[in-house]
Parts: structure tokens; sequence; C-alpha cells
């Protein structure tokens, strides 16, 4: 856990056992032990962008997002095994024994 998400659980660091297989049962689990859902997750497509960011009709390459409720808000986002979830299964990914979940909302200051 990083920035606000690692103030507000009060550790960077946790083993967290929970009952499922994927993504999505851990962040459940998860956000039921640490009230910090609403720091990562967007409910509706309008959170999960801020004002400022430019306007893309057709982005270069391979785009992924995950779907309007699944997203991230502005500059938050969730690993799993260092990979961004959006570019593995989404909250859908099936997780492991010793995987690694990130909860990214850094800090930022503008000046």
């Amino acid at each position: 856990m990083t920035g606000h998400v690692r103030s507000a659980a009060g550790t960077h660091r946790v083993e967290f056992t929970f009952a499922g297989e994927t993504l999505r049962a851990f962040l459940d689990a998860f956000f039921a032990a640490y009230d910090v859902r609403d720091l990562v997750i967007a409910e509706r497509e309008a959170d999960a962008t801020t004002r400022g960011w430019a306007r893309v009709e057709q982005p270069p390459g391979t785009w992924r997002k995950n779907p309007e409720g699944e997203q991230t808000r502005p500059y938050a986002r969730v690993l799993v095994n260092g990979v961004f979830n959006e570019n593995l299964d989404g909250f859908d990914t099936r997780l492991e024994d010793g995987d690694r979940v990130a909860l990214m909302k850094p800090f930022l200051y503008c000046v």
C-alpha cells in the first residue's frame, strides 16, 4: 500500500487471508477489513477521470480499461505482482497463495 491508502490503513504491508480465488474476492474482503475502498475504486466512469486529461479518440497500441464500477480513481491503481489489473483479467484475475496485491494512491502536491 502506498500514499493515501497506506495512511488510511495504518500500515504499508499486511499479510491478508480471504475466502475466494479472484482479485474481486480479495478486494471485497480487504475493503471490509480496511476502509479504503473510496480512495481506490471509482463507482462511476466520471469518478475515474480527472479534469485536464487529454482526450484521445484513437490511442496508439492496445489500451485496456476496466468496466464501470471496476475502475480506479484518478492516480490510484491496483496491481497484482507488479502488473496493473486491467492488463490481466481485471477484477476477475485469479490469485494464488503468495501473490502480491498493491493498492496505490500516491500523494500529489502542486505548487
